[in-house]
Parts: structure tokens; sequence; C-alpha cells
């Protein structure tokens, strides 16, 4: 199993989201986070006043997947998410050891 984490634009959040439906994904964790990366922030002016926004809004994806599943995954947020233009995000993939279903108490893929 792989664990994916997509930080996007937060006016994708829906396109992904119907994006991974339409493949079967659904169980996903989703956080307004913020930051920067090449972005850097900007400036604004308030009250004519001048200052910088270096952290700027995102939205993360948390989602596990089988290892089968992962390249489908990873295409489907990219095509959904990407608008060419600076900030459109990362996508990180990590391996997952263990995963357990509380209530049930199922592991492994089937607790996904």
């Amino acid at each position: 199993m792989k664990k994916i984490e997509a930080i996007i634009k937060p006016f994708k959040l829906e396109d992904v989201k119907e994006a991974l439906a339409e493949i079967g994904i659904e169980g996903m964790t989703v956080t307004e986070v913020k930051g920067f990366g090449r972005q850097k922030g900007h400036t604004e002016i308030y009250r004519g006043s001048e200052y910088t926004v270096d952290f700027l809004p995102k939205v993360k994806f948390d989602l596990v997947v089988a290892d089968d599943r992962v390249d489908t995954a990873l295409k489907a947020i990219i095509k959904s998410a990407k608008t060419g233009k600076i900030g459109d995000g990362k996508i990180f993939v990590t391996h997952i050891e263990e995963a357990i279903r509380i209530r049930t108490e199922e592991r492994g893929e089937k607790a996904v």
C-alpha cells in the first residue's frame, strides 16, 4: 500500500475529488493548509501599508491506495489539479506498512 499526499490549489478541490471518485477512490482526508514553495508568497496592500503574505492557502489530500492503483490515482490527481501555472502543488508517495480499520479490526488493503 502507498500513501499519497497531494497539496493543491484550493479551487481544484472538487475537481480532484471527482476525478478520484470516477476511478473508484472515495476514502480520503482533506485538510486546509498554508505553505509556499517556489511561489514565495506575494505582497499586498492593506489600508495603505504593503505587507508580504508568505504562506498561501492550499488543500492537502491524504489517501491510501493499493500498490496497483497508485499510478491511476496519480494520473487522476495530476490531470485534475494541473493549471500549468506556478503553485499547482506537489504530490508525495510513501510506503504504508500496515493499515487497520478500528471498527472491524480488518488489516491491510481490506482496511482501506
